[in-house]
């Protein structure tokens, strides 16, 4: 990986199906919309002053979604946010940098 590159696809662990819990409120706020089903599926990790996770999310009925989630520096003593995410993927969508 080149610094500040994204890494190789990875499949979601728990801890990353966590910080999408986390931004799942949100998102549904956003969106107008409930979501009965949220299950990460892989994700790709970019280290910056942080970590941005981009994470694949399966939504149900054959829609997915990408979330970009920044995760601070312990000490900076700031919260997970949600940076960006985008609607209307499909589970062959590739997890690329937006």
């Amino acid at each position: 990986m080149n610094p500040g590159g994204l890494s190789e696809v990875t499949t979601a662990t728990p801890e990353v199906q966590e910080l999408a819990d986390q931004t799942k409120g949100e998102i549904e706020q956003k969106e107008n919309k409930k979501y009965s089903i949220f299950k990460a599926t892989e994700y790709r990790t970019q280290v910056v002053k942080g970590t941005n996770y981009f994470i694949k999310v399966d939504c149900g009925q054959g829609e997915y979604m990408h979330l970009r989630i920044y995760e601070p520096i312990p000490q900076s003593g700031e919260k997970i946010s949600l940076t960006s995410y985008q609607t209307g993927k499909t589970a062959n969508d590739p997890l690329i940098y937006f």
